[in-house]
C-alpha cells in the first residue's frame, strides 16, 4: 500500500511539474501542446477539386431571410425519412423541359446513377415556419446515388445559362451539402434547384460562399457545367431536385435521365 502512495505521489508531482510556468516548455517559450480530434483529417472529406471559383451578380431583391434559417435552402431544415420504392429510373407520363439539368453530370464518367435508398422530404409550413409531414406526391423526393468515396461531384448539365458562360448560383452551402440554383435569383420560386447532400464542399468554393453571404448576398458563387463542387463523403449522396420549388422525383427518366 505505501509503493501504490508513493508511486501516486510521484505521478501527481510530474503532471504538475508539467504544467507549472518555469517548466521546460515554458522557459524555452514554446506554445502549449493542444491535441485535438482529427476531424478536418478524416479521409472521406478531402474535399479540395483544385478548381477556382468565382461570384457573380445575383438578381435582387437577395433571400427574405437568412440563408441557413430558410427552408428553400437548407435542406436540413426540412431533413428527409427514408420510404421503399423502385431502385431504378422510373417512367412517369406529361410534359417535360427539354432543358432540365441531367443528373448523370454529377459523375466525371457520366452514368446512370445507382439507386440505393429513397426518401420523402418534409413539407414546410410557411405560418408556423415549422415542419411539416413528408410530401405526399411524388412517392420519393429524394434519392441516395451510389458513390465511390472521394469521388468528385459535379454540376449537371442543362440547356440554361445564367451569363458568362456559367450554369448556377450557389444558394447555400456547409461543409457536407450544398443549394444550386440554375436561374440568377436568391430564391427557388422559378426555375430548377438542386440540393446534393453528403458532398464535402471544396473548402475555396465553402469559403467563397460564407464571405458572399456575410457581406449580403449581392453577389454569389457561380458554377459551370461540369465543375466540381466537392467530393463524396461516403459511398452515396443525396440528390433532391425541384421545378420553381416543387420536389420532384429524381428518377423520372424523362426529366434527368434522358437517353438512359
Amino acid at each position: 500500500m505505501r509503493t501504490n502512495g508513493w508511486r501516486a505521489g510521484f505521478l501527481i508531482l510530474l503532471l504538475l511539474l508539467v504544467q507549472l510556468p518555469g517548466s521546460a516548455r515554458a522557459q524555452e517559450n514554446l506554445p502549449p501542446r493542444l491535441f485535438l480530434p482529427l476531424i478536418a483529417a478524416s479521409s472521406r472529406c478531402q474535399a479540395n477539386t483544385g478548381e477556382n471559383y468565382t461570384a457573380i451578380t445575383v438578381e435582387p431583391p437577395p433571400t427574405d431571410r437568412p440563408a441557413a434559417e430558410h427552408a428553400d435552402l437548407n435542406l436540413a431544415l426540412r431533413s428527409y425519412t427514408p420510404t421503399d420504392g423502385f431502385l431504378g429510373l422510373v417512367d412517369y407520363t406529361g410534359a417535360t423541359d427539354p432543358l432540365a439539368p441531367q443528373l448523370y453530370g454529377l459523375f466525371s464518367d457520366e452514368r446512370t446513377g445507382q439507386f440505393t435508398r429513397l426518401h420523402r422530404v418534409y413539407d414546410w409550413n410557411w405560418a408556423c415556419n415549422c415542419r411539416g409531414g413528408p410530401l405526399a406526391y411524388p412517392p420519393v423526393t429524394l434519392a441516395e446515388l451510389a458513390t465511390a468515396p472521394g469521388e468528385l461531384i459535379r454540376v449537371p448539365n442543362s440547356g440554361y445559362t445564367i451569363g458568362g458562360g456559367y450554369e448556377v448560383l450557389v444558394l447555400y452551402a456547409t461543409p457536407e451539402r450544398i443549394t444550386l440554383k440554375y436561374t440568377r435569383n436568391d430564391n427557388v420560386v422559378h426555375g430548377f434547384t438542386l440540393h446534393l447532400e453528403g458532398v464535402c464542399i471544396d473548402p475555396h468554393l465553402l469559403a467563397l460562399y460564407q464571405a458572399s453571404n456575410a457581406a449580403g448576398r449581392g453577389n454569389l458563387p457561380a458554377l459551370r457545367a461540369g465543375q466540381a463542387v466537392g467530393r463524396a463523403e461516403d459511398d452515396t449522396i443525396g440528390v433532391a431536385i425541384r421545378d420553381s420549388g416543387t420536389f420532384l422525383d429524381p428518377r423520372s427518366r424523362k426529366d434527368w435521365w434522358r437517353g438512359r
